[in-house]
């Protein structure tokens, strides 16, 4: 009992329900590990009652991080200070126009007053008091951690499920003295009549996210995949500028959704997966069309540019032609090659003032990622294995070595102003064409463990574990991811820095940002080294203040936000999620009403805040689902849980389902037997949904079979690394794409009834 409740109190879970009827209980052993991860030790029974005894007899006035909601009542924290206490609110410094350079926004003082018993009446009291500031305010500074109850949400950690939804809002508005403060995140400080004091930081936040236009549609792509004729052995930048500019004019879409496009943890091989990068913060130059630098035209040795075109040229030829994958490391060291001779080209003096001025804006962050990034060209890339010296950011050691590559730490910070500059010009690409939306970004869960995120935020991270999934009815072993988790304690106690620099950095040139695995903003699986996925648990953060900050940043933005909302879902999340904003994901397969009797969806019944669409990366693609490729292919992989026979049966009945419903509606005129008919038949069905984004995967437009991806695979399939490719597996250009009668046909079913722009002697001036 007394584990459990030590547990509780620090958001573990001592068991959870994989169903509605099925509670299982979390061994001993995964809780003590978890929450040695979190600091907590509970190795004896002694060490829990000493723990316990510590953690239930601190007494907070405020938690680390505060959440208030523009609109909305006061979280208890702040609604139920004791009368007469003083508190005073230090805006975050303004960058917004007319704000006078160089003060600091000034301070917002108040004073709690005791709540109204009944319905507001005339008092006679004016509605808010003003008090003078503290004559010994606290100083600003991180508040201790204590228990992990979010403000306002005492059930986020029961250890039923690890982790719930925040209660819904219910109506009504702050109280009267409380002066609102800017959307932000500030320092409040607190004292009460009896001097207690406390000091917290406050994340005040909009209270819903900006929405994408109604009804929009758009592509969805992995970058790596979409190669032109001008691409260097993969899929880049430029390809996805003139991908957006093409769609945006030409058949038109909203938006264009990637993959992650984050910086890579380097090796040979690297490990293709977007979805386990090195960093999440900065991305990868890989991406990088290096013909576009401007600086490219005025490298002198010609010579050698030109024996690297040769060598890129053949890569692509090699990966379209010759039947060779996408090879990451070849592409990298080619573009290195030819960033290293760009880089000895002098900037201009405008050039040089926007890098100076994007190494201000990046800060120590960017400069602890150009430095792992140096050091991992000398020591390899998992920093446990560096020298002992190295292997925390701000010793001695560092400091040395950071004065002693300090060209190399230029050079890769350069890298990412360059990369961050072709992002910024494909959405511009995008804005210009048209579109809506512009080019959705992809949030990743987690990142490596050796890579450069872990080695500069050590302290955020819970080493010695894993993020992954329980066993469920798809995957009776579980998952493990193999990325460290985020500690929701030191999140907290630092007012969620690291993930508000994240978000900042996405957003900048994003004109949407998918969020992969939405729900880890409530809860994630944690699974202790070593340990198989069945044996972890859940562990819960602080959503009203995940959300509070991804609404605050995407609002400074004005961006919206997509979030995966596949798989297990605890009761409420959707609901929050969708409060706040948040679009979910539908899949079209997937959309069955699991109440009932199971039947497919139709239309009028989808919910209209998601992004619709028919597969995603992890799902095979339209035509394979159709013609049950899919079952095959896993077949020959031996991933199948039952005999191949059984398998196409089921995968037959669910697909007949789906084309009868297609029939009744009138949606498939040309009958059965038609693939491309029938792939046109899913997205005009997609169409008829209320749903507010509709994404188009980009290889169905060309009938492509293979699923970039295929989960519980390794080596045995070529993951993140295959083409784009037609009907018999032969892979296609851009330029082919862009032109495909059967891409033209697809689209014809999403395209608007109304033009999509004014010819230009039409426009309004």
């Amino acid at each position: 009992m007394g584990l459990s409740r030590l547990a509780a109190l620090h958001g573990v879970a001592t068991s959870y329900s994989p169903s509605p009827d099925v509670t299982v209980s979390v061994p001993d052993d995964t809780v003590i590990a978890v929450l040695a991860a979190l600091g907590v030790d509970a190795g004896t029974p002694a060490d829990v009652r000493k723990c316990l005894a510590a953690a239930e007899s601190r007494s907070r006035l405020l938690p680390p991080t505060v959440v208030v909601w523009a609109g909305e009542p006061l979280p208890p924290a702040l609604a139920g200070l004791p009368p007469g206490s003083t508190v005073t609110v230090e805006p975050e410094p303004s960058d917004l126009p007319g704000h006078p350079a160089g003060r600091p926004p000034a301070p917002l003082s108040m004073r709690a007053r005791a709540a109204a018993p009944a319905e507001p009446v005339a008092s006679g009291e004016p509605a808010s008091e003003a008090v003078p500031a503290p004559e010994a305010a606290p100083a600003p500074g991180a508040a201790p951690v204590g228990a992990m109850t979010p403000p306002g949400d005492e059930t986020a950690a029961a250890p039923a499920t690890g982790g719930s939804a925040p209660a819904p809002a219910t109506g009504g508005s702050a109280p009267a003295w409380w002066i609102p403060p800017p959307h932000g995140v500030h320092r409040i400080h607190v004292r009460t009549p009896d001097n207690r004091r406390a000091t917290a930081t406050l994340v005040a936040a909009p209270p819903r996210l900006p929405q994408p236009p109604e009804g929009t549609h758009g592509f969805l792509v992995q970058l790596y995949s979409l190669l032109s004729a001008r691409s260097w052995g993969m899929g880049d930048l430029g390809d996805l500028a003139d991908l957006a500019a093409w769609a945006g004019r030409s058949v038109g879409s909203g938006f264009v959704q990637v993959n992650p496009l984050h910086a890579a943890v380097p090796g040979k091989p690297t490990d293709p997966s977007p979805y386990r990068p090195s960093s999440r913060r900065f991305p990868d130059p890989v991406h990088l069309h290096v013909e576009s630098i401007p600086e490219y035209g005025h490298v002198r040795d010609r010579a050698a540019l030109d024996d690297l075109r040769q060598d890129a040229a053949a890569l692509s030829e090699a990966v379209l032609n010759k039947g060779a994958l996408i090879d990451r490391d070849a592409v990298w060291e080619l573009k290195r090659q030819a960033l290293e001779l760009v880089a000895q080209v002098p900037l201009t003096p405008g050039r040089r003032a926007d890098y100076c001025d994007f190494l201000a804006e990046q800060g120590q962050a960017l400069e602890d990622h150009a430095l792992w990034c140096a050091l991992a060209e000398v020591h390899g890339p998992d920093w446990h294995t560096w020298p002992q010296a190295l292997r925390a950011p701000r010793s001695p050691g560092t400091a040395r070595a950071r004065s002693e590559l300090l060209d190399r730490v230029d050079f890769h910070c350069r890298l990412a102003w360059l990369t961050a500059g072709q992002l910024a010009a494909a959405q511009r690409a995008a804005e210009d064409a048209g579109m809506g939306v512009g080019i959705v970004h992809d949030l990743a869960v987690g990142v490596h463990p050796a890579g450069a995120d872990t080695w500069s935020q050590q302290e955020a991270f819970a080493h010695g574990m894993s993020v992954g999934a329980p066993p469920d009815a798809f995957n009776a072993r579980g998952q493990d991811w193999g990325l460290p988790p985020w500690r929701p304690d030191v999140l907290a106690a630092t007012g969620y820095a690291a993930y508000r620099g994240l978000l900042r950095g996405l957003l900048a040139h994003a004109g949407a940002l998918r969020i992969d695995h939405v729900m880890g903003l409530f809860r994630l699986w944690w699974v202790p080294e070593g340990r198989p996925p069945t044996d972890g648990t859940y562990v819960a953060y602080d959503a009203e203040a995940m959300l509070a900050v991804l609404v605050l940043e995407a609002h400074r933005a004005g961006t919206s936000v997509v979030g995966e909302d596949l798989g297990t879902v605890a009761p409420g999340v959707r609901e929050a999620l969708a409060r706040r904003g948040v679009l979910g994901t539908s899949v079209l397969w997937f959309e069955r009403d699991w109440e009932g009797g199971g039947r497919p969806l139709a239309p009028e019944e989808w919910r209209r805040d998601c992004l619709a669409t028919a597969t995603t990366h992890d799902l095979p693609s339209t035509a394979a689902r159709l013609t049950g490729d899919h079952v095959t292919l896993r077949h020959r992989l031996g991933l199948l849980t039952r005999s191949l026979e059984e398998e196409l049966t089921a995968d037959l009945t669910d697909t007949a389902e789906w084309l009868a419903l297609l029939a009744r509606l009138r949606m498939l005129p040309e009958g059965d037997g038609d693939e491309e008919a029938a792939v046109r038949a899913v997205h005009r069905f997609l169409r008829r949904t209320p749903a507010r984004m509709t994404g188009v995967w980009l290889p169905d437009t060309v009938g492509d079979r293979r699923p970039q991806n295929l989960p519980g695979t390794w080596d045995q399939y070529p993951n993140w690394r295959l083409p784009i490719a037609d009907p018999e597996g032969h892979p296609v250009t851009l330029e082919e794409i862009t032109a495909s009668p059967r891409l033209h046909g697809l689209m014809e079913v999403l395209r608007p009834r109304k033009p999509h722009t004014a010819p230009p002697g039409e426009r309004r001036p």
